[in-house]
């Protein structure tokens, strides 16, 4: 879990976690990073509320694009479109 605080390992894991086209995994991934990070740190970077937070991450949550975009950046990633 702390090699997730690298961005670059960050970034490799959500990448390989999207080929398996699976939400549910992919918001497990991003919810592994957040933890990683500190979900409260990463809530307080992102300017969202902890519980929104939590709320958005839990396996059935489903985050909007920006608490998703806001997400990302509070932990050093981006989102990126490439083609298929």
């Amino acid at each position: 879990m702390e090699s997730l605080k690298d961005p670059t390992e960050a970034a490799h894991y959500i990448d390989a976690v999207l080929d398996l086209d699976d939400p549910a995994t992919m918001l497990l991934a991003l919810r592994q990073v957040a933890r990683a990070h500190g979900m409260a740190e990463v809530a307080r970077r992102a300017s969202v509320g902890e519980k929104t937070l939590f709320k958005s991450l839990n396996e059935n949550g489903n985050p909007t694009l920006l608490t998703l975009t806001k997400v990302l950046q509070a932990v050093g990633l981006r989102l990126r479109v490439t083609a298929a």
